[in-house]
């Protein structure tokens, strides 16, 4: 890749830039069950990424429901419409949006959203607005995604050829319609569990905190400190249901129901650290990395953390408050879990050192892992 040039980005989305789905997670179960239905998981998977007319007209197909796709989208709209000011900006997006904006690098935007629910989403993103030449809907282009017609039409716009585009995408509908316009290619899917990005996308990401831009000729970052990277803090919690000592730092195992986490999007993975509030105990440093285990039909949040303190009385059952600040690397590629959540020392003496620095120790007695009420705030620490 070292070798492309890329004169312009196209970005999707939903789920590509904006956490929408979670935002407006449990909206269809609430709609069907006043009709006595309950969702397909299987068939909302094979619908993601699709124009809105075409999974209205599925839905109401496959529930049996007594509406056209018209009076249906007209019953529901409003609903997500109530959510989608809560959809979050992606780890890593808000970064490489400003970013190449600030560089000069023409951007678009290609939904098979309708253009007018795509402004209405991105008008709750603080000047997401203004860093985006192009905003186009599925409604204004003859055929959406998997057809290359909405990709095609973003280059001619920004006025330059597609090959010289980059477009990103997180579903496999929007990938083939990627590839299918000439472009290259960045998969970020939810989850890392689809052999078919990897044959089809040119590079496929975790999340967009590990896109390196000048692989694509693009101007690099330079925000990166001692081997740290600054993120947008993000917050967790969970139950700790076991913690011991091991080479030097405290090693925590937690509880990793359903509800156990909570605000972390499925695209964090790699080397993170933070600071941990522990109800009874105190606030630490802690490094912490975040995978999935695979190896079951339901992925499962793999965690190890490292605490760089010792705990002393802990009670089982333990209450803990999360909060990521920075991120250190990706997660290695080895067959065995264990190994891929390996926390190095390298891991643990960068975490440790960044942290004593003011843009991260000013997060240390942040609201959000003093009181978990408080999450939904904006955290900006001292």
């Amino acid at each position: 890749m070292a070798s492309l040039k890329i004169s312009a980005v196209i970005f999707d989305l939903d789920g590509t830039l904006l956490d929408t789905e979670r935002a407006t997670r449990g909206i269809m179960a609430e709609f069907l069950a006043r009709y006595g239905k309950e969702p397909d998981a299987e068939k909302e998977e094979k619908r993601l990424g699709k124009m809105h007319k075409e999974s209205a007209a599925g839905i109401v197909v496959d529930y049996d429901l007594p509406f056209t796709a018209d009076e249906y989208s007209a019953a529901i709209m409003p609903m997500y419409q109530q959510r989608w000011p809560q959809a979050k900006a992606l780890p890593g997006v808000s970064r490489l949006v400003n970013h190449l904006h600030r560089h000069g690098v023409p951007l678009a935007l290609a939904s098979n959203s309708m253009k007018q629910h795509i402004e209405l989403k991105i008008s709750h993103q603080h000047g997401w607005k203004e860093c985006f030449s192009v905003i186009l809907g599925g409604n204004e282009v003859k055929n959406g995604k998997p057809a290359p017609d909405i990709f095609l039409e973003a280059s001619k716009r920004l006025g330059v050829d597609i090959s010289e585009c980059l477009v990103i995408e997180d579903s496999l509908v929007g990938v083939r319609a990627a590839k299918a316009s000439g472009a290259k290619v960045v998969a970020v899917p939810s989850l890392q569990c689809q052999e078919e990005y990897q044959k089809l996308a040119n590079c496929v990401l975790n999340s967009l905190i590990e896109f390196r831009p000048e692989l694509w000729g693009l101007p690099a970052f330079e925000d990166w400190v001692q081997s740290a990277l600054p993120i947008d803090p993000l917050y967790m919690s969970g139950m700790i249901s076991k913690a011991f000592q091991q080479d030097g730092f405290t090693v925590i195992n937690t509880i990793t129901g359903s509800d156990s986490y909570l605000s972390i999007p499925d695209q964090v993975l790699g080397v993170f650290f933070g600071w941990e509030k522990i109800e009874t105990i105190g606030t630490f440093k802690v490094v912490m990395s975040i995978g999935w285990d695979l190896s079951s039909s339901n992925a499962v949040r793999a965690i190890k953390q490292h605490l760089i303190g010792h705990i002393n009385n802990y009670s089982s059952k333990e209450k803990f408050h999360f909060l990521i600040v920075g991120f250190i690397r990706k997660l290695h590629n080895e067959d065995n879990l264990s190994d891929v959540l390996k926390i190095t020392e390298e891991d643990s003496r960068i975490a440790q050192e960044a942290l004593d620095l003011p843009m991260f120790s000013k997060f240390k007695s942040c609201k959000l892992i003093q009181e978990e009420d408080s999450r939904e705030e904006t955290c900006v620490g001292d």
